[in-house]
């Protein structure tokens, strides 16, 4: 529901919308048009894609902001080599700009993870447990590169041979990302079980 704090979002306040963004049942809140659009282009577009993630992280949209991408300077990170899509920006994702869904389709591929340039990441996944455990450690290579740029030191990049020696030491079945989003779930059952509402 556009409006809510995210804080103010549960089960029961979402809304369920068709293929072309109207709501599938009765609500007194609209729908964000522009998270709309991003997310159904990659929906239509990608049969794999059973959930597609987009988020605003201050770490994400300044590393969204930098020509160079992200750097391969720490193990977390060379997970994501070879895995990560740029989409240049084109202005909010708009209905009537249906070309850009093509281009945004097309720029991800068969990847799991977006950067949206000048805007913030994507991640899509199988299921929600496996977007959700893209876009941890896509943001997690985010703040390990804006914690390593701000030191001011001269930053070691991996050679490409250790990166996708240490890439290919990572798991890449179908239940990516399952063990800890059971943990989260029963950590949020325990902190704050009226999400469920």
């Amino acid at each position: 529901p556009y409006g809510l704090l995210f804080e103010e979002v549960t089960a029961s306040s979402l809304v369920i919308v068709d293929a072309e963004g109207e709501p599938l049942q009765p609500t007194t809140w609209p729908v964000n048009p522009a998270g709309f659009v991003i997310h159904s282009a990659v929906h239509m577009g990608r049969a794999d894609a059973k959930c597609v993630l987009h988020t605003h992280t201050l770490e994400g949209m300044v590393v969204a902001a930098q020509t160079e991408g992200l750097l391969p300077i720490h193990q977390s990170i060379t997970e994501l080599h070879g895995r990560v899509a740029r989409h240049a920006f084109e202005g909010l994702a708009a209905d009537d700009n249906l070309s850009e869904r093509e281009r945004l389709v097309r720029d991800l591929g068969n990847k799991p993870c977006l950067i949206l340039e000048n805007h913030g990441l994507l991640t899509v996944g199988r299921t929600v447990a496996e977007a959700f455990y893209w876009m941890w450690y896509l943001n997690q290579a985010c703040r390990i590169q804006l914690a390593a740029q701000a030191s001011g030191a001269a930053l070691q990049v991996l050679s490409p041979d250790i990166v996708l020696r240490t890439q290919a030491q990572y798991s890449t079945d179908a239940s990516k990302g399952w063990l800890p989003w059971q943990a989260l779930k029963r950590k949020l059952d325990r902190e704050q079980p009226d999400y469920r509402d």
